[in-house]
């Protein structure tokens, strides 16, 4: 009998108003996610302290969502977890697919059990992050095993857990920065340009907790400047330090007073829908930055060939639906969430973590 797959697509959600009702509630379950970044003597103070920073955050958070106009991240993901969808029924597999959003609504558990009540009789997770974080991949595969479990649902949950390293999504960043920069009239060889990658920062205790998140943000960027043919490039980190911790290195702020370059041609590596951290914390906020040391800044959009990511997409979890082995598609067990049916594009590989170069330069 042939299963009825349901793909869940795992997202981060930014909130649809920009209220403190709305945002300081998103904000609370970012950093009670992230609690364990601090040690609390109870409960109760674990949670008090989520509520002040979400409280202390809240107004900054809501003033980039005025300037942007809203976000438009979950659209982008439903219209995503559509095309995804329609891909793979126009191959032949009876898909549902549903975006779930790890701190907005619709969330884990309720897609969970919508998918449960939809007669779905194998779930494929897929954390719509393709560099594998601790706080965001590992964390919303957990959640939906956690969900299933709490509704006593004993299904198949095959887990693919990151897929930056896959080769058709590198190509297809490096033809979404190549079209650009032709779009632009910009010339990535130009000596006084430079390909700036600006990943999303992560705080270092989680490296060295065993993520190899930065190992990933440096070869992906690596990769894809090899498919380009070889620009200039650098990497800076975007960091949110509201609990006073050490995050990854170099930060935009800082590492753009040292960049040498008339122009600056910024890819938003970490993100593949637009987002309040690429619409106010790139065009806007490390905009200013850039103008203000004289140089021009082209900011690439989030990969616009949404038909050719969807395709990438559907590729990636084909090997579940047809019960390959997935080691056919390139994945393989994976190292940062070891669960048996976890796979992701990097577990058969060595790519260092450099946690032990930020303890030296903090200690």
């Amino acid at each position: 009998m042939a299963h009825t797959f349901g793909l869940i697509m795992l997202n981060f959600g930014e909130p649809e108003a920009p209220t403190m009702e709305a945002v300081v509630p998103f904000l609370e379950r970012i950093f009670y996610n992230n609690a364990p970044l601090e040690r609390f003597p109870t409960e109760e103070a674990r949670r008090a302290r989520c509520r002040e920073l979400a409280e202390n955050r809240a107004p900054g958070l809501i003033e980039d969502y005025a300037r942007i106009g809203g976000s438009p991240l979950n659209a982008q993901a439903r219209e995503e977890a559509r095309l995804v969808e329609d891909e793979l029924q126009a191959r032949g597999f009876n898909v549902q697919a549903y975006v779930a959003m790890q701190f907005t609504d619709p969330t884990i558990t309720d897609v969970v059990a919508r998918a449960q009540a939809g007669g779905v009789d194998a779930l494929i997770a897929l954390p719509i992050y393709p560099i594998c974080g601790f706080s965001t991949n590992v964390a919303a595969l957990a959640d939906v095993e956690r969900a299933a479990a709490d509704l006593g649902w004993d299904v198949p949950i095959h887990e693919l857990t990151a897929w930056h390293h896959d080769q058709a999504y590198t190509r297809l960043r490096a033809e979404n920065i190549r079209r650009f920069a032709s779009e632009e009239g910009v010339d990535l060889f130009d000596p006084e340009t430079l390909l700036y990658f600006s990943a999303h920062g992560t705080p270092i205790k989680y490296l060295e907790m065993g993520s190899r998140y930065d190992g990933y943000v440096e070869e992906h960027c690596a990769q894809i400047a090899d498919l380009l043919g070889g620009p200039a490039w650098t990497l800076g980190y975007q960091n949110h330090a509201n609990r006073g911790i050490a995050w990854t290195e170099p930060d935009n702020e800082t590492h753009i007073q040292t960049v040498s370059a008339r122009c600056l041609v910024v890819e938003p590596i970490s993100f593949v829908h637009e987002q309040s951290e690429t619409l106010a914390e790139l065009d806007l906020d490390f905009r200013a930055d850039v103008e203000a040391l004289g140089m021009k800044m082209h900011r690439v959009p989030v990969p616009t060939d949404r038909h050719g990511l969807a395709a990438v997409l559907a590729d990636l979890v084909t090997p579940f639906l047809r019960g390959d082995a997935p080691a056919t598609r390139g994945l393989y067990p994976c190292r940062c969430r070891k669960r048996e049916g976890t796979v992701c594009t990097n577990g058969h590989r060595d790519v260092p973590c450099h946690h032990a170069r930020y303890v030296a330069s903090h200690a």
